[in-house]
């Protein structure tokens, strides 16, 4: 799109993918905490779009709207990391509560309730329900969950790589059966929550409205299923994962949120 004198018309153009910048923000706060405002990921994402504009030449072989998202999205998780918008002890939080759930499952057969998985971690089970609610946001597969634990950013060395990214080893055969059987063993209100979140696209407030309990609680619900499918699924997608960079292919190349 360019003006009269055959120059890039910025303005329009920026008018004309807004709508993007804002569909990939609100597809982001799905999966973010509240504490996240939509805009400033919309914000750092025009900030994406304009760098995108700047660097974009129509002879590189991409179209613009793919190269775009890609910077807008990239813009916004450095909004999102520059902000600290998942502090470290919420996941240090979670990961208490993975590892408490491993321990109990393992000692007991079966799924830990809230308040064993309280007095396991020592602590009264209105505190527990606090910690889970702060997880928010918490996601089944991260990036650092296959970093070498060595301290480098895992981010920055594989973001522009090609390799099997996190939705790419879920969606691995043996990955799928594992998921499956682990969220059929989820608790009765767990699974429902996730059945209603995820197949039938009802957001927190909606899903209270279905169980009779509150938004908060909801989300709490949310974070302990969450917990569990990681206790059962991290350690063997960050096995797979290390394999296949072993085999020539990096761990992974966008962070999915």
């Amino acid at each position: 799109m360019h003006d009269a004198e055959g120059r890039l018309d910025v303005d329009s153009l920026v008018a004309a993918h807004a709508p993007l910048v804002k569909r990939i923000a609100y597809q982001m706060m799905s999966r973010l905490p509240a504490s996240v405002e939509v805009e400033d990921l919309v914000q750092n994402g025009m900030m994406g779009l304009l760098e995108a504009l700047n660097r974009f030449e129509e002879g590189m072989g991409a179209q613009f709207e793919t190269y775009a998202a890609q910077r807008i999205r990239g813009a916004m998780l450095d909004g999102l990391r520059d902000a600290d918008w998942a502090p470290r002890s919420a996941r240090r939080g979670m990961r208490r509560i993975e590892t408490a759930i491993r321990e109990l499952e393992q000692k007991n057969g079966r799924p830990p309730s809230e308040g064993e998985l309280a007095a396991h971690l020592d602590m009264p089970l209105s505190e527990y329900q606090h910690m889970l609610q702060d997880a928010r946001g918490h996601q089944l597969v991260y990036f650092d969950d296959f970093s070498s634990g060595e301290g480098e950013d895992f981010l920055e060395r594989h973001l522009g790589e090609a390799g099997p990214t996190p939705l790419e080893l879920l969606e691995d055969a043996d990955t799928k059966t594992r998921l499956v059987k682990a969220i059929e063993e989820l608790p009765e209100r767990e699974k429902m929550v996730m059945a209603l979140y995820y197949d039938e696209d009802l957001n927190l407030r909606e899903i209270g409205e279905v169980l009779g309990v509150t938004e908060s609680r909801v989300s709490q619900l949310h974070s302990q299923a969450v917990a569990r499918l990681r206790a059962q699924m991290a350690g063997p997608l960050a096995a797979k994962a290390r394999s296949g960079a072993r085999r020539g292919h990096p761990s992974g190349n966008a962070l999915k949120v």
